[in-house]
């Protein structure tokens, strides 16, 4: 089973890694996860005034402040995984991912450093819901 975690560093990503901890006998036997962590990307007018280099120093810092604490908690339960960080919308990069890759299973946290947008549901929550072909899985 190929399952796609939707990372980004908030207390909700903590909780659904803990819960993905602790019901590992609801997914199957085999199972790899594959942590994406969606970079916003820069507004074009700052792109324009900074150096290339730069520009993908910010994307690679930003990814790894959330990759590399989900990637050690991963190592530290013995997990197989991989790790992306595409830059874009949060929603469509995980929806495009999910659907392009093949994955079995798509979990993500409920909501994220953006909660306060939305009250029931996060907005990246619903627009992977909305767009995504597989199933997804919400923690709260």
């Amino acid at each position: 089973m190929k399952i796609l975690v939707a990372v980004d560093g908030s207390d909700y990503t903590k909780r659904l890694l803990a819960w993905l901890a602790t019901h590992d006998e609801l997914l199957a036997k085999e199972v790899s996860y594959t942590f994406i962590a969606v970079v916003p990307p820069l507004p074009p007018i700052a792109t324009h005034h900074i150096e290339p280099s730069s520009i993908d120093g910010h994307y690679t810092d930003t990814a790894k402040a959330v990759l590399d604490p989900v990637a050690e908690f991963a190592r530290r339960h013995g997990w197989r995984f991989d790790t992306r960080a595409p830059v874009g919308r949060a929603g469509n990069e995980i929806a495009k991912a999910a659907t392009g890759d093949r994955y079995d299973l798509v979990a993500m946290g409920s909501h994220g450093h953006s909660a306060v947008g939305s009250l029931v549901m996060g907005s990246v929550t619903q627009q992977v819901l909305a767009s995504c072909r597989v199933p997804v899985l919400i923690v709260r």
